[in-house]
């Protein structure tokens, strides 16, 4: 027994709760990342990929991140994506998404980013906050693509402004 249970307290963790589970304990829905989805667009391609929840998609993994962006003189943009599913009435739809820009070199072994703007922007998106300007058409296009084969009726029922985003 630790000295916070011989205490009587409780320690405070952090739990991401998946959807299978119906947790209702101490700390319950603190944050619920179960509507949130990272996508990585790369070379005009849009996938989901999960691992970018905690930085370790497919194109971060083996990489030495730098803030500084002239660490990187040789790299290639990537961006990632905050997709939140929201639901109103008439059932879920695309409620929020943000892009954040990385850049990285596979062969050096090195990228730029910057964290602090990749939490802001997952922390928008579940605010149901809409920021896309950084992408260029190719990666809008690639982007819509993927949320419309995803689930056509969620993106049917989305938000105008996600819509005029990535028209």
């Amino acid at each position: 027994m630790d000295q916070n249970e011989q205490n009587g307290k409780k320690q405070i963790a952090l739990n991401i709760v998946s959807a299978k589970s119906k947790h209702k304990g101490f700390g319950a829905g603190s944050i619920d990342l179960n509507n949130l989805s990272p996508v990585i667009i790369d070379n005009g391609e849009a996938k989901i990929d999960i691992g970018a929840m905690h930085a370790k998609s497919k194109v971060e993994r083996n990489i030495k991140f730098s803030t500084n962006r002239e660490d990187v003189p040789n790299g290639r943009q990537v961006w990632l994506v905050w997709v939140a599913v929201d639901r109103n009435e008439q059932g879920q739809l695309y409620g929020g998404a943000t892009a954040c820009e990385m850049w990285i070199d596979t062969e050096a072994r090195r990228g730029w980013k910057l964290l602090a703007e990749h939490v802001n922007r997952m922390d928008y998106a579940m605010k149901r906050r809409f920021m896309l300007d950084g992408l260029g058409p190719e990666d809008r296009a690639a982007l819509k693509k993927l949320l419309i084969t995803h689930n056509e009726e969620w993106w049917n029922a989305s938000p105008d402004e996600l819509k005029e985003a990535l028209a």
